[in-house]
């Protein structure tokens, strides 16, 4: 989600040395730290990751539902050739070794008993809670996009998804086999996803 830019950005970064960028990016992580420290000090329900054992995301997901748990474990196609030649197409997670769970404070004991959960990821001792809008736009554009894991990326053009349920998310955007393909990350877990776009659906970041 895009932040405005306050009507003071210019005074104070003349005034103190620092960039309109790092102004913004100081509200953007007030922002999200207001909205962790909500979602902890209330008992109300939000989106955890969860750390599992390699390749029991899927164990780990069925469990959670058997305790009536909401969980979305992200899953996307692959074509695997077998020894005999024969082609078959697989579900595989799309971030390895996690898996999304909606909680509140009283039933992470319930999660880390689950057998397969390593951790909920978080800060310290503390679980961090996810954004509903991040977990929701991905949950809705898997059914629209195709997506497959990527490598996180520390250089690119930043661009934002401007239609469809992916709207206002940022990421990366790449180019394969003359496709263009948004990689989106989930920094708390440092897992990237790549997403095919159109050229029209897509704008730059800094345009807002």
């Amino acid at each position: 989600m895009a932040l405005a830019k306050p009507c003071s950005g210019s005074v104070l970064s003349g005034s103190l040395g620092i960039s309109e960028t790092q102004v913004q990016g100081q509200l953007l992580a007030t922002g999200r730290a207001k909205f962790e420290q909500t979602a902890l000090s209330l008992d109300r329900e939000a989106w955890f990751a969860v750390f599992t054992s390699s390749h029991h995301e899927k164990k780990v997901s069925h469990r959670f539902l058997e305790q009536h748990l909401e969980n979305f474990l992200p899953l996307y196609s692959e074509i695997h050739r077998w020894t005999n030649r024969r082609k078959v197409t697989v579900q595989l997670p799309l971030f390895p070794n996690y898996v999304f769970v909606r909680i509140d404070r009283r039933q992470r004991g319930q999660v880390l008993q689950v057998p397969g959960v390593l951790a909920i990821v978080g800060r310290g001792y503390e679980p961090t809670p996810l954004p509903d809008f991040e977990i929701e736009s991905l949950r809705s554009g898997l059914h629209l996009r195709k997506f497959e894991p990527h490598p996180s990326l520390e250089v690119g053009t930043r661009v934002r998804i401007r239609v469809g349920p992916l709207e206002g998310m940022e990421g990366f955007l790449v180019r394969k086999k003359n496709n263009l393909r948004v990689v989106l990350t989930v920094p708390l877990i440092d897992k990237s996803v790549a997403v095919e776009v159109d050229a029209g659906d897509i704008e730059p970041a800094s345009r807002h």
